[in-house]
């Protein structure tokens, strides 16, 4: 049994042919809170807007991004009430990089084209480092024969989603207007601009090395790009970082599969899961077994036998 893909093509070329293109809106974006993250808010800085920084940062990141628009909205790697998942998918909107379905699409024609033989440098972050960071901070990919989506109805017949998705950027404004009400400048500065330079430029310093260099356990077969886990950015990626694991296992709400991978997206869903908010998780033991899945090195299989969290939830009877 195959996982069910939103992304479809008959032509093998698909994936591979097409030109980096300029996002005036997008280069715009990053490059103006880039300017003022650099060159203004170190001269506005404060121990106030410092906490302030990390704790939305923190918040956006680990519920919004990971646990909503990722594992979520787009693997439903775990079911929970729907307030909760606009709740959590909205706050992914103040990451800073996209709309919920703009985010789906980047994120499923990454993964699909990252499966094929071949793919574009730029679904593979298969460039030099300064080049990729150009491409993906400021350019948009044109296919020269783009695959279709069947994304389904549950998301682009929400009046929620297609709202946020037109106005994304927009809805910064609920964040900025108390943040400069009660802090003035240095929080504005800091929970906005500089917020939005360390989680959209992480996210991408992140997926370059994750798709380049690091830990492997599993090879995907026939796939022109592997997944590398990323020790050293575990904890601040909120787990995002075992990206072998997460190639290896996609639909797996779990992405620090080890002992000694810190995953505090995991941490956060197995306790919403104790309150009674979440039910439904999907583990690697869950899922369809993939033929193309291979173990890296036999002593990765004995470790994961060893070290592999049990497949059941901390504090539950």
């Amino acid at each position: 049994m195959k996982e069910k893909l939103r992304v479809h093509s008959d032509n093998p070329e698909s994936s591979s042919l097409g030109k980096v293109v300029w996002s005036p809106i997008k280069s715009t974006w990053f490059l103006s809170n880039l300017f003022l993250a650099v060159f203004v808010a170190p001269f506005f800085i404060s121990f106030s807007a410092i906490l302030v920084f990390i704790l939305l940062t923190g918040v956006t990141l680990c519920f919004g991004h990971s646990l909503g628009m990722h594992r979520l909205m787009i693997h439903r790697s775990y079911e929970c009430p729907k307030w909760m998942e606009y709740l959590f998918v909205y706050s992914g909107v103040w990451v800073g990089m996209a709309g919920p379905i703009g985010m789906l699409k980047q994120h499923d024609l990454r993964d699909w084209a990252q499966r094929q033989e071949k793919c574009h440098d730029y679904l593979l972050h298969g460039s030099s480092i300064w080049k990729d960071a150009w491409w993906q901070l400021n350019c948009d990919l044109e296919l020269e024969y783009p695959p279709k989506f069947t994304i389904e109805d549950r998301i682009l017949k929400s009046k929620f989603y297609v709202f946020i998705e037109k106005t994304w950027l927009f809805q910064q404004i609920f964040i900025a207007v108390p943040l400069y009400l009660i802090g003035g400048l240095p929080w504005l500065l800091w929970g906005i601009c500089v917020r939005v330079i360390v989680s959209v430029g992480g996210h991408w310093l992140v997926g370059y090395f994750a798709h380049n260099n690091g830990q492997k356990t599993w090879t995907v077969n026939g796939a022109a790009v592997q997944g590398h886990n990323i020790k050293i950015a575990g904890l601040v990626s909120m787990g995002e970082s075992w990206h072998n694991n997460h190639h290896a296992y996609p639909g797996s709400a779990m992405l620090g599969l080890h002992e000694d991978e810190s995953d505090i997206g995991w941490w956060v869903l197995n306790a919403l899961h104790n309150l009674g908010y979440v039910k439904n998780i999907k583990l690697p033991k869950d899922l369809p077994e993939r033929s193309e899945l291979v173990i890296e090195e036999k002593r990765d299989v004995e470790r994961q036998k060893k070290e592999l969290k049990p497949c059941k939830f901390v504090g539950s009877v």
